[in-house]
């Protein structure tokens, strides 16, 4: 298969813009067609993971007909987007006559080892297919058949458009011994791509061979400075941690200012706890550090709790002397993914943003919006949280990369 994907990647460079577009449209439109097909995989898979993955996670898992309508218009919209293959980047003529052009290009067998989440298939496939990349597909199996359903029918809407179905491939098996050949193809596989927990991430980082690149386990920071307002405050705390909690860009770990901690602390629990109780939602778990665990009820923070991705009804929360301890302690404990300020002291804000050194940092909004769609990118292939090549969200630009082309009239070196 690795053979093939490398074989259709010489012709996926040669692609032009109304193919593409043309053939992706095809693909969005297959795809809502087959969603009693792909709902029926999904059924299966959904079945098996009951009482082994957790309530968020199987809402991860689980797909519905306006998830498959929402995956069809992420495609849509990166049809709508600039082709990012054979801009030119930079154009200069040399002293000696020489015109240097630096142009993006493809970067050839793209390979995206993922999880539970079956959006991750459209969303890989269309990003790959629209960059001229061809994309190799490893999801877990958990969500295999459901990635199987959906790659059936993104390559029936490939021959549809009259292109060959090796532009996008699943690996056949669902095996972690797949997953470890694929990050050994030298050759094959130009660029590895891990989409999940901290345990795969930390698989393809330390064991491949082939390039990776590090997307993120999210332990995301909210600082609630002392001049915040403290309700926007809340309704941005509640947002990044109740919304979606089972996302890599939720909030896990809450820093206070010691000075409004016996005023915003009560108010906290009442509203993620007290108030969600109340009305049947899943309650927040909260772990305290000791200061805040004099002034609210929860449960006392372990260490390993300020380093932990919950994925869940959990926030550790951690009271800070100001603004100069909150920034240390996201140095010490964060993924780089995505951090928070709320305040309004501009000079907080500004010495927040320059001091902290995440892919995405925030002030006075939630961190929830780390997403490619949120970013105006169409889709995301990941959010890296390294800092080579691509940072933040991935999305057609980060996965491409650029050639010179060099224009002479008989130069030689001397």
């Amino acid at each position: 298969m690795l053979v093939k994907a490398k074989n259709a990647a010489k012709f996926a460079a040669r692609l032009d813009t109304k193919t593409k577009n043309d053939a992706i449209r095809v693909m969005a439109k297959r795809l809502v067609c087959d969603f009693e097909e792909i709902l029926s995989a999904n059924a299966l898979d959904m079945r098996e993971a009951e009482g082994r993955l957790s309530p968020v996670m199987l809402d991860r898992l689980m797909l519905n007909e306006k998830r498959i309508k929402d995956m069809a218009d992420g495609m849509m919209s990166v049809a709508d987007l600039p082709d990012p293959v054979n801009a030119v980047l930079s154009d200069t003529m040399r002293p000696n006559g020489l015109i240097i052009q630096k142009r993006t290009c493809p970067i050839g067998v793209i390979a995206i080892i993922y999880e539970s989440r079956p959006n991750v298939t459209s969303d890989a496939a269309v990003l790959c297919f629209k960059s001229s990349n061809v994309c190799v597909l490893k999801p877990g199996r958990d969500s295999y058949r459901t990635a199987k359903a959906i790659t059936d029918s993104l390559c029936r809407g490939l021959e549809e458009a009259g292109l060959p179905s090796e532009l996008i491939n699943l690996v056949p098996t669902p095996e972690r011994e797949a997953a470890a050949e694929i990050m050994k193809a030298n050759g094959l596989v130009d660029l590895l791509i891990p989409r999940g927990g901290a345990g795969l991430i930390r698989a393809c980082v330390e064991n491949a061979s082939v390039p990776c690149i590090e997307t993120g386990t999210g332990i995301c920071h909210i600082y609630v400075e002392k001049s915040a307002d403290q309700d926007t405050a809340l309704d941005i705390i509640d947002n990044a941690k109740t919304s979606r909690p089972s996302v890599c860009n939720a909030a896990e770990v809450l820093l206070v200012d010691r000075q409004i901690a016996h005023e915003f602390l009560p108010k906290l629990k009442k509203r993620l706890v007290d108030d969600r109780a109340e009305a049947g939602l899943v309650p927040v778990q909260l772990r305290l550090d000791g200061y805040a665990s004099g002034i609210i009820d929860g449960i006392p923070a372990s260490d390993n709790d300020f380093d932990t991705e919950f994925l869940d009804y959990i926030l550790a929360v951690k009271t800070v002397s100001g603004i100069d301890e909150a920034i240390e302690h996201i140095a010490l404990h964060s993924t780089h993914h995505s951090e928070a300020i709320i305040t309004n002291d501009s000079a907080a804000a500004g010495k927040f943003t320059l001091q902290t050194d995440s892919a995405a940092v925030y002030v006075n909004a939630s961190t929830r919006f780390t997403d490619g769609g949120q970013f105006g990118l169409g889709c995301e292939m990941g959010i890296s949280t390294q800092k080579l090549h691509a940072r933040g969200p991935m999305g057609l630009a980060e996965l491409t990369s650029y050639k010179y082309i060099i224009t002479g009239n008989g130069q030689v070196r001397k």
